[in-house]
């Protein structure tokens, strides 16, 4: 691990790299000028040693280089510099020469890949690339190829479900394996960096991004991200030097406190001090992201100050506090936005240093402001060591992958694409992402044996990906219409369909069709929600969604005729079941009080309609359980259940059906309380928690770590899957504290009748708050442990720390 640098450290760092364009003013060299991949006694220069460790030749390579080439090390380039991607269906395998030229002399370090094209293009593309710096530049440097990889490798890969959804099956096992498939999937194409994951919390519900999250939970999040970095790095590429760590660069994203911007607008400013920061945005990426060899800013300010330029955030935490040595890049266009947002710069001189002084590469998409550090460091503007520093960081990461051995597509990428594998574990990952949220009378699952089933609604013959997939994506995907009739195909049951309404519109002329439906049916399900579009057409101008980047909401509820359709179902009197397919929590209060029976079923991957009939008709038993809460009101958010104590005190009043009015306090004629909280989920099964106890002791040191073991029971009649959940809370703290956080959990397998004691480790710096003397600190005294969900207790004990 890097030590921590000081600025003067650096600076001190500095003094023995080559501080300009003219290396002929240096006669100490070790290499020929007119060769300068070479060394003069004709030794391996240690950079392309792959025996040498990555540092040697980090320090090795970055003496060669010119202030211009490290320059370009630090501006992203792009494909369509040498290709033409503009059509998606066009496979012409021809490149621009000029272009090539032209893109590698000034933006070099990484290249943005991540376009829509057959496959064998994509190979094409990365291989010229590659091998025009490899074969045709003085040092041979390969770049880094970037793509997605938020839920899947989208371009014609397998789309797995949205993050949200991924989180929902609390499964950090299954995740790593997902991951681990993302890469198998873009490693084989040429790329090495993977924009993903998303560890902002999803405590700000308006946003449009929140189905990029994995919920509202630091401890889950950073669970859930730790294990998709794991699984996408692990390995090596092939051919790779031994001193390789990974075979694909996870990026950890956006850094930091991204997601709770101020009205839920995207890149609105955070309003926050320290100990928020530390207790609750930087938790995730401090657990999932150390051994990420890429982290992302973020577009917005924390406290007033830019993200891409907060020094408090990237030098002193980041890099000095944390050690992290990797590969910082900021977000597209966002060095520019200090200039035309923020407003803290005046030129693109300015930005560009105050970027490149907190060690971040730039991103394109705006106007190439690092173009100006040549002549900045000429003029004495800046000093090269920031520019040195940074540069090594990239440089670290390209060794880390291996690049230097070898940058390029594999000739059998097909035979990691779309595997049988894959599709099983996708299978897997969509049916323990459902989460069953109400069961009245136990309607649920259907029987086989019913004579049919109405399957209504705008999301019913559709198929619902998430953002950051790509044109004609969900052409691979199985609409839940179709996953009823391809489960129920050997059965007598017959299904009726009737679309009902749009999502986007309040024309209720389908209605009398989608309640013929139900009255012809013996059990009504109704799938509404919201929506997202794929990336080109989510930025496309006229589209419309409800959720994605820069989709943001002011209403939580469902959009149109949607509520309207599922009453007009419901007084039909048979069964009914509401199906929610979203990206974000669905406030509407009137569906959890009268549905017999509700599912969540977060942006599901390809498999989505199949998982979901299984789980209807009893095939699977639903295991997910909420990463975020559910408010009952727009205005009842922030709604997270990890508050800070007495942030939310209880006389709720309420505006009945019929319209009658009971004033309370907090809210007037509302509820604070959650419609569904945080680890909500129910099962086919029930389960029973006994023997709770901590080990060693229920009274431990403050040093000491510990673990929370308890029985638990299938006392069902069917097999079923269990999340264990347990939870903290600080009884007296010289801080205010949440009034409990999750601080373990795993999932366990039951057969009926079965019984498993379970040991969930805790660590004891999971309960240190950050005192007012701004340290970490574990405080003498009592903590409450339960297991249960956010809202339910199903046994508690004390923990006493001395």
């Amino acid at each position: 691990m890097l030590v921590g640098l000081s600025i003067l450290s650096l600076l001190l760092a500095g003094q023995t790299a080559v501080a300009s364009t003219n290396l002929d003013a240096r006669n100490d060299l070790h290499f020929p000028l007119h060769a300068r991949a070479t060394n003069k006694d004709g030794s391996l220069p240690k950079y392309k040693n792959p025996t040498v460790s990555i540092e040697d030749r980090v320090n090795d390579l970055l003496t060669r280089m010119t202030l211009e080439e490290k320059v370009a090390q630090l501006i992203q380039g792009d494909i369509n510099g040498w290709m033409d991607m503009t059509d998606p269906l066009d496979d012409t395998l021809t490149y621009n020469q000029t272009g090539l030229v032209e893109m590698m002399s000034t933006k070099s370090g990484a290249i943005w890949g991540g376009y829509l094209a057959k496959w064998d293009k994509i190979v094409y593309a990365i291989t010229v690339g590659q091998k025009y710096l490899m074969e045709n530049t003085t040092l041979g440097i390969p770049a880094i190829f970037q793509t997605e990889g938020l839920h899947g490798f989208t371009d014609n890969g397998t789309i797995w479900p949205s993050p949200i959804g991924l989180a929902a099956s609390f499964n950090t096992d299954l995740l790593q394996q997902a991951a681990s498939t993302i890469a198998d999937e873009a490693e084989g194409l040429g790329y090495s960096q993977a924009f993903a994951p998303v560890l902002d919390l999803s405590r700000e519900l308006r946003w449009g991004r929140v189905e990029e999250n994995f919920g509202e939970d630091p401890f889950l999040t950073g669970e859930m991200g730790h294990a998709y970095v794991t699984g996408l790095q692990s390995g090596r590429r092939r051919n790779a030097s031994s001193t390789a760590v990974a075979r694909m660069a996870a990026t950890c994203k956006h850094f930091a406190a991204f997601g709770s911007p101020q009205g839920g607008l995207n890149i609105a400013q955070v309003s926050g001090g320290g100990r928020e920061l530390r207790t609750t945005y930087l938790k995730p990426f401090n657990r999932a992201c150390l051994d990420s060899l890429s982290i992302m800013t973020a577009y917005s300010t924390y406290d007033g100050v830019p993200a891409v330029a907060n020094t408090h955030l990237l030098t002193d935490i980041l890099r000095n506090e944390w050690g992290y040595k990797w590969f910082v890049t900021c977000d597209a266009g966002s060095i520019d936005l200090l200039i035309t947002t923020h407003g803290t710069c005046a030129d693109r001189e300015c930005a560009a240093r105050a970027g490149v002084e907190n060690y971040s590469g730039e991103m394109g998409g705006g106007t190439y402001t690092y173009l100006t550090l040549p002549d900045q460091v000429k003029a004495g503007n800046i000093s090269v060591d920031y520019i040195d520093e940074t540069v090594k960081s990239i440089l670290r990461t390209k060794f880390a992958l291996g690049l230097f051995e070898n940058p390029y597509p594999y000739a059998d990428y097909e035979s990691t694409l779309r595997t049988s594998k894959t599709r099983s574990l996708l299978h897997q990952m969509e049916q323990e992402t459902i989460v069953l949220l109400e069961n009245r009378n136990n309607v649920l699952p259907l029987s086989k044996t019913i004579g049919s089933v109405a399957v209504i609604g705008p999301q019913a013959d559709r198929v619902s990906f998430g953002d950051y997939v790509f044109f004609n994506a969900s052409l691979n995907g199985i609409s839940p219409l179709a996953g009823f009739n391809q489960l129920l195909s050997n059965t007598s049951v017959k299904v009726n369909y009737a679309e009902g309404s749009k999502l986007w519109s309040n024309d209720q002329s389908g209605f009398s069709e989608a309640v013929d439906a139900a009255k012809n049916s013996d059990v009504a399900i109704v799938l509404v929600g919201t929506w997202s579009l794929d990336q080109t057409l989510l930025w496309t101008p006229g589209t419309n969604a409800t959720t994605g980047e820069h989709v943001d909401v002011s209403d939580l509820g469902l959009v149109g005729a949607q509520l309207d359709l599922v009453k007009a179902v419901k007084e039909v009197g048979k069964p009914t079941v509401v199906v929610l397919v979203s990206g974000k929590p669905i406030a509407e209060p009137w569906i959890q009080e009268n549905a017999d029976a509700v599912i969540q079923q977060f942006y599901p991957g390809e498999l989505g309609g199949v998982a979901l009939a299984e789980v209807v008709f009893g095939d699977v038993n639903p295991s997910g359980k909420l990463p975020v809460s559910f408010p009952r009101d727009v205005g009842t958010t922030p709604v997270f259940y990890n508050y800070i104590k007495g942030s939310r005190p209880l006389d709720p009043g309420v505006v009945s059906d019929n319209g009658s009015l009971q004033f309370g306090h907090q809210y007037v004629l509302n509820s604070p309380v959650p419609l569904w909280s945080f680890g909500h989920g129910l099962s086919y099964t029930t389960f029973n928690y006994t023997n709770l106890a901590i080990s060693p002791s229920p009274i431990i040191s403050t040093k000491q770590d510990f673990a929370v073991t308890v029985t638990v029971t299938n006392d069902g009649k069917l097999d079923g899957k269990e999340v264990v959940q347990v939870y903290a809370t600080d009884v007296v703290s010289s801080v205010a504290t949440p009034n409990q956080e999750l601080v373990g959990f795993k999932k366990i397998n039951l057969k009926a009748g079965e019984s498993q004691t379970v040991s969930i480790p805790v660590n004891a710096s999971q309960l240190a708050v950050w005192t007012t003397k701004q340290t970490w600190v574990v405080e003498p005294g009592q903590f409450l442990i339960k297991v249960g969900t956010s809202d339910q207790s199903f046994a508690s004990t004390t923990l006493t720390m001395h």
